[in-house]
């Protein structure tokens, strides 16, 4: 051969071995460098991507009792190009669905691959019909659980822990408050089947797990939300109310015991449930607190220094006339001195204290005790009341205001403000959620006790405590508030109902008692509050009607806490004796 000849098929060679390692370069980049996108394109194509729902969080009270969680349920799903036998797979469907034959057997004549026959089919319904379908080898079906929300303890807590939508979402209450917590995270993975039924494990690797949701722990205690609601619902039937609410919290951490409102709902059957009923009315109730209000008045008098407990004040014999109107007093008073004026709820006596301090004073301490603004205890719709601004408030407003009117609070905001004068003067941010947990039990989120500032001095809420035990003593205004063994203090109001329409509804009261015990060493602090009362207008008073259901309340939480009684000997010494539930019954 010519030795052009030999170029030409080495320059052939080289171009067909450069051809072959372009196509082989090419070859291998598709089968290794884009496996796993075309894997999944196929697997789009000829695989069903199914969701693996993730588990939602459960939620229990402080002592880990459940108070929400998961029931499985199933859906029964059919594989049309899988099914056999479809007459006798209808018979044992209709039997055990509760469903006519003829319905179920026009569904699965169907030739899809995915078919829908029921939701929300109880686990023992499904295992009976698995066991028939085994028993004569019949395929096509399958059971995908789809988890139901419950809760154990139906109305109980309803408010508070809330419910979801028909999508799984919270709405209210603490499901929608740790929503980001209890949802967990879906998974997928994708599937196909032969003919025989059987999964094809191919596509196995392209899938991920679900991430259930966390559990949530509250600080509610269901011994002491059980006494609670007892209470609550047996006033709610003598007294026939519009509603009555309650809410309980340690006044040294901030943390919620217990919260109710009648009348309640049950969050497992919510459906055709009003919406007014379905309201927390301890977070979102704004009403005007009457005398309550007056311990802000008084502390902020004397936290100032303007006063003492013994300062003294003309109390105009129950008629005081300013800036054109007259304010009156219950009863008629001469010169109380600032302790008794508390004792005693002198509407003139506190509108003197006010004026004493100054306006700008006293809207100052109004806000320092937390009026005006949300709690931040961080469940959904709590409403921040409503506190006019200073340059609103007209001549008349310093001897408003002091008594409780022209301002609008939530009995949450007051619990709080009792809880200042409880826990020494120091203002605590009200929780509810104690911690999070994953599911090993390691906590992911801890709420721990947070002080949101000091409103007044340890001494200035030592002298209005002293003032509120009083109060529920033989000379005070709620002694109906006593409860056996323990030293009370505390504060009765009595408000006329705000008419949507302008003024007052004439003969309609917004009634409460507020306080806390035992009163030298408090480890409890709460309001009941009891709209419109069924009673003879001259017993309609926070006095009344709402302290004796606080005392109720108050003595059954003691014992559930096994709290130390006390007494009292006359020369004014404090005994304290054995708990309850150890020598005593």
């Amino acid at each position: 051969m010519s030795r052009g000849v030999h170029q030409r098929a080495g320059l052939v060679g080289i171009a067909l071995a450069l051809v072959l390692s372009i196509y082989s370069g090419r070859l291998i980049y598709l089968q290794v460098g884009k496996h796993e996108e075309f894997k999944r394109a196929v697997a789009d194509t000829t695989a069903r991507k199914k969701i693996v729902p993730a588990e939602r969080g459960i939620i229990t009270d402080a002592r880990g009792e459940v108070l929400a969680d998961n029931v499985p349920i199933y859906a029964v799903v059919a594989d049309g190009t899988l099914l056999t036998d479809r007459p006798r797979t209808a018979e044992i469907l209709s039997r055990h669905l509760g469903r006519p034959l003829e319905q179920v057997a026009e569904r699965i004549e169907s030739r899809k691959p995915y078919i829908v026959l029921q939701r929300k089919v109880g686990a023992v319904t499904v295992a009976a019909i698995k066991e028939e379908l085994a028993a004569e080898k019949l395929r096509g079906l399958m059971f995908e659980r789809e988890p139901k929300r419950n809760y154990p303890n139906e109305d109980m807590l309803g408010h508070v822990v809330g419910f979801l939508d028909h999508e799984g979402r919270g709405v209210q209450g603490v499901e929608m408050m740790m929503e980001p917590y209890l949802r967990g995270e879906d998974g997928f993975v994708y599937t196909e089947r032969d003919r025989t039924g059987r999964e094809i494990v191919a596509y196995r690797g392209i899938e991920r797990p679900a991430r259930d949701g966390m559990t949530v722990q509250l600080t509610v205690d269901m011994g002491l939300q059980a006494i609670v609601e007892r209470e609550l619902a047996d006033a709610y039937q003598r007294l026939n109310p519009n509603m009555i609410t309650a809410v309980f919290v340690r006044p040294r951490t901030g943390e919620i015991l217990a919260m109710a409102t009648q009348p309640a709902f049950n969050p497992n059957d919510h459906g055709g449930i009003p919406e007014e009923a379905k309201k927390n009315r301890a977070i979102i109730e704004m009403f005007e607190p009457g005398s309550t209000f007056k311990i802000v008045v008084i502390a902020a008098a004397l936290n100032e220094n303007a006063v003492t407990p013994q300062s003294e004040f003309f109390c105009e014999n129950g008629r005081f006339a300013y800036a054109g109107k007259t304010l009156k007093d219950v009863h008629g008073y001469g010169t109380l001195n600032v302790h008794d004026i508390m004792v005693k709820s002198s509407n003139i006596g506190c509108a003197k204290i006010a004026m004493h301090i100054g306006a700008d004073t006293f809207h100052e301490y109004i806000r320092r005790f937390g009026f005006g603004e949300r709690t931040n205890l961080g469940l959904p719709g709590e409403i921040p009341g409503l506190v006019r601004p200073r340059h609103r408030w007209t001549g008349l407003s310093i001897t408003r205001v002091p008594m409780g009117h022209e301002i609008a609070v939530t009995p949450l905001q007051v619990t709080m403000a009792m809880s200042v004068i409880a826990n020494g003067g120091n203002m605590m941010l009200p929780q509810i959620v104690r911690s999070v947990h994953d599911g090993n039990g390691r906590e992911v989120v801890g709420f721990r006790p947070q002080v949101v500032r000091r409103v007044i001095s340890e001494q200035a809420a030592a002298q209005v405590g002293a003032s509120l035990q009083d109060v529920v003593g033989e000379r005070g205004t709620a002694p109906l508030a006593a409860i056996p063994g323990y030293r009370v203090a505390g504060k009765t109001g009595t408000a006329q109902r705000v008419d949507p329409k302008g003024g007052y509804t004439p003969g309609k009261y917004v009634v409460s008692f507020a306080g806390y015990f035992p009163a030298n060493d408090p480890e409890v602090a709460g309001i009941v509050l009891v709209d419109d009362a069924r009673t003879p207008g001259a017993r309609n008073y926070g006095g009344t009607v709402a302290a004796p259901i606080f005392s109720r309340i108050g003595e059954a939480m003691a014992r559930h806490l096994d709290l130390l009684p006390e007494t009292t000997e006359p020369d004014g010494t404090t005994i304290a004796l054995v708990p309850f539930g150890k020598e005593f019954n």
